[in-house]
């Protein structure tokens, strides 16, 4: 019986495969999954015929998985997307920063933390709102009572002040 059942299917393949590779050529115009296709196809088909399904017109059947498969195959990421070669991959980076930049990062801001708790709390408290809180001169100058030259002039020496100190302790400019 399993040879009969072979003999009918390379039959069928013999017959209907040009037909099949076709069908799916002319949705997907891509020769190669094209006859991917139709290897699928006909090993549905085998399947199919082995669960016991009776399949009265295998060419239609064919046919139409054939169809359904590269309409499938058309609208898959894999296929809108591709593939590249390693060394593009390679140079594709995340938005994200890398874990060693993140960590670099995370050990200067610890040290200008502590290098911070070290200046005077004039210079903390203007260098706090101008950077942590994200006032500009005008909303300083309005905090603190002076005048908006003095907010300058504050800021311009607490951050010479911060950069003296942080260099003395390695520390170059922050990214």
């Amino acid at each position: 019986m399993a040879d009969v059942r072979r003999a009918e299917f390379e039959a069928l393949y013999q017959r209907h495969g040009r037909e099949v590779w076709a069908t799916a050529y002319a949705r997907w115009t891509n020769a190669d999954g094209a006859l991917d296709i139709v290897q699928e196809a006909f090993l549905r088909l085998w399947r199919e015929w082995e669960a016991g399904e009776v399949i009265l017109n295998p060419r239609a059947w064919l046919l139409r998985v054939a169809r359904n498969l590269a309409e499938d195959y058309v609208k898959s990421s894999f296929h809108r997307n591709g593939t590249q070669p390693p060394p593009v991959l390679n140079d594709v980076r995340s938005t994200e920063p890398m874990p060693l930049e993140t960590l670099e990062r995370d050990e200067t801001f610890a040290r200008l933390r502590r290098e911070l708790e070290q200046l005077s709390p004039a210079d903390r408290e203007i260098l706090t709102l101008r950077y942590a809180l994200g006032y500009n001169a005008a909303e300083i100058a309005e905090t603190l009572g002076i005048q908006v030259s003095a907010v300058h002039m504050r800021l311009s020496r607490a951050r010479q002040r911060l950069a003296e100190r942080l260099s003395a302790q390695g520390v170059g400019p922050i990214r």
